[in-house]
């Protein structure tokens, strides 16, 4: 079994103050693969302390100074991109091919989206011709605390500390418990790339323990995460005694608009991009809703390709998906399954319990619902599972009507070939992405949502504003 038990803080690894044993299991075995320590408020506040420590210096650095250290971890990405992919595969579930792929890659892709978007950005400026002598400062906003999800440990946490340190702030990271290995390759890095001691550290922890002491700590000026609507809940309340600031990014339900124009290949993309990650995306296409004439047909081909599924252990080559995370996550799905099946859905792929190959793990069988009714259980609850819930409709005012009746609003996705009505559509859905005909979003778009998904805007220039603060300079 691996162990980490030691903690990032002022520049060095230290033992715990105050902390428990954590293990964590591995979803493809039901094993313990790793021991953590998660932090008690002793832990947490030694952390907050070397960030605030280390602020003054760091907030007044010159900018080009940070870039430079942000181009460094880069390069130290680089050096350890087998070792980032393992570290994800073996603790939530990701195979190892995807891994390599997909999930460490995200990392680089968004510090080199960052590194290009902070070229753009005036540290000081005018104000304008109408008010000689005032000047618009960005200033970093303080000690951050970055709470980071398991499900792309690599992505969150680039969209975090990357444009935390580029605006100027130090900070505190706590990722997910079941996801610590990964971070610890992170903050191996930003040693190595000689990040100042007191910029960053690191803290393993759960969301009651160290997630909460971040959230009220009276050091901490922002709180930025990721994670379930429940706990982005928790931490607004938690944060608003002292005033800090709150980014959320949480989960989703996005609708998928396949109109009978769509190209031959809408279907097959949107299962695809559902299934991938085991269904464990927060923008995740969920809802496939489908124009009458060709529903169908896309039932069928839904069906074809939830069926030619792989599923296997993580640690195998191959182009397949893996386990969900972990037992609760493994209860939560097939509940869902099982509603659905109560519910009068009908089931055309998949169904409750583990593939027939597979007798351990946390594997869950790649599942179509058809005939799904606005409403139900596993058109309303974000699944967060290898589940589709696929509903037809006769008009596009039937599919928007459908698509925003959700407590979410992340992403949704419109195939159609008429260019005016994915014109409207993209007006239209209230979310805060818009995905058209297995178009990604370009580099640096930023990435968020709205109403139960939180209002975050990770990603290029927006991704940075989110940490600095706007000052107004007069006389100067």
């Amino acid at each position: 079994m691996i162990d980490k038990r030691s903690f990032y803080i002022g520049g060095a690894w230290v033992e715990s103050e105050d902390g428990r044993e954590h293990a964590v299991i591995d979803p493809s075995t039901e094993e313990a693969a790793v021991t953590i320590m998660l932090a008690g408020p002793r832990d947490v506040d030694k952390a907050v302390a070397s960030a605030k420590a280390a602020l003054p210096a760091w907030s007044m650095s010159d900018p080009r100074e940070r870039r430079a250290l942000v181009e460094r971890v880069l390069e130290q990405y680089q050096r350890r991109e087998k070792d980032f992919a393992q570290a994800i595969s073996q603790e939530m579930g990701a195979p190892i091919d995807f891994a390599l792929a997909s999930q460490a890659p995200s990392f680089s892709w968004h510090t080199e989206n960052f590194l290009t978007a902070f070229d753009e950005i005036e540290w000081l400026r005018p104000l304008g011709a109408q008010a000689p002598g005032t000047m618009i400062s960005m200033e970093a906003i303080g000690v951050v605390g970055l709470i980071t999800p398991w499900n792309w440990p690599a992505n969150q946490i680039a969209l975090k500390v990357i444009p935390a340190l580029l605006a100027g702030c130090t900070m505190v990271l706590k990722p997910s418990e079941q996801a610590p290995l990964s971070a610890v390759v992170v903050a191996e890095m930003l040693h190595d790339a000689g990040t100042p001691p007191g910029v960053f550290n690191m803290v393993q922890g759960d969301g009651a323990g160290a997630g909460s002491r971040l959230s009220t700590h009276p050091d901490i000026e922002m709180i930025s995460f990721t994670g379930s609507t429940r706990a982005g809940r928790a931490i607004t309340v938690a944060a608003a005694d002292t005033f800090k600031r709150v980014t959320l990014e949480l989960g989703g339900k996005g609708a998928n608009l396949v109109f009978a124009d769509a190209d031959e290949r809408a279907v097959e993309r949107g299962v695809r991009h559902l299934m991938n990650n085991a269904g464990q995306s927060c923008n995740a296409p969920s809802r496939m809703l489908v124009e009458r004439p060709i529903y169908e047909m896309a039932v069928e081909k839904a069906r074809e390709v939830a069926e030619a599924t792989r599923v296997g252990p993580a640690s195998e080559r191959g182009d397949h998906i893996g386990p969900v995370v972990n037992a609760r996550q493994w209860e939560h799905v097939q509940g869902l399954i099982q509603k659905g099946i109560e519910e009068g859905a009908r089931l055309v792929a998949g169904g409750p319990g583990r593939p027939e190959h597979l007798n351990r793990g946390f594997f869950v069988r790649p599942t179509v619902f058809a005939d799904v009714e606005p409403g139900m259980a596993i058109e309303k609850i974000e699944v967060f599972g290898p589940v589709l819930a696929m509903l037809p409709f006769d008009s596009e005012e039937e599919a928007l009507r459908i698509a925003n009746d959700t407590d979410y609003g992340l992403t949704n996705y419109v195939q159609t070939g008429n260019e005016e009505r994915r014109h409207r559509l993209a007006r239209g859905l209230r979310a805060g992405m818009v995905e058209m005909n297995g178009k990604s979003r370009g580099r640096g778009a930023p990435f968020g949502g709205t109403k139960a998904s939180g209002r975050a805007r990770e990603g290029g220039v927006w991704g940075i504003e989110e940490f600095l603060e706007v000052k107004s300079i007069s006389g100067w």
